[in-house]
């Protein structure tokens, strides 16, 4: 690897945690923090994205959210994306993030507005 080359990331699906990270050389170095709606119509919901301190600026939360609308278009889900980063990556990357149907975006909201663990 060239002097200045940064390791590679690796995206983790860590499910029963909720969360999707994005790891280097070991380490977090973020994440998306998420829920997937325990009714139908299911959907992965994207919650929080976050990048620790010092890895700002790489494509690390473009490529979590990238690997997050990968993950549920292989569940065959739709991903409803109340985090604001996450919300602004799919208004801008189209092809690759589909819209969510109103009826998974309301139970989102709904079912986060009922559990305070998921805000």
């Amino acid at each position: 690897m060239p002097e200045n080359a940064q390791p590679p990331i690796e995206f983790q699906d860590e499910r029963k945690a909720g969360r999707l990270l994005a790891v280097e050389d070991g380490a977090a170095v973020g994440y998306i923090a998420y829920f997937v709606l325990a009714e139908p119509p299911h959907a992965r919901v994207a919650v929080h994205t976050v990048v620790e301190p010092g890895h700002e600026g790489r494509g690390i939360a473009g490529g979590l959210v990238r690997t997050f609308y990968r993950l549920a278009e292989a569940e065959g889900v739709p991903v409803v994306p109340l985090c604001p980063y996450a919300a602004s990556w799919a208004a801008k990357h189209p092809e690759e993030a589909p819209v969510a149907p109103p009826g998974a975006v309301a139970a989102a909201r709904a079912q986060q507005a009922a559990d305070s663990g998921l805000r």
